[in-house]
């Protein structure tokens, strides 16, 4: 990640923190950057790989393009 990218994440982590127990950020477990999407990807699988919802997936731009949630229901 460069400059861009982490004042980026700087901006969703305190909009999450705002926002709070609604915001897509919560819960998650490991933070990646998909470089083709150019998008930040918020995991919420436990034990590599145990995954009861899909991850959020959250624009450079703070646009939430997927805001996860449950796979069972």
């Amino acid at each position: 990640m460069g400059r861009e990218e982490i004042a980026a994440l700087i901006a969703i982590l305190e909009r999450a923190r705002e926002e709070g127990p609604g915001s897509p950020v919560i819960g998650t477990w490991k933070i990646q950057f998909d470089k083709k999407r150019g998008a930040f990807v918020f995991d919420k699988c436990e034990n590599e790989g145990y995954c009861e919802e899909r991850p959020a997936v959250i624009a450079l731009n703070g646009e939430v393009l997927d805001p996860g949630g449950p796979l069972f229901g």
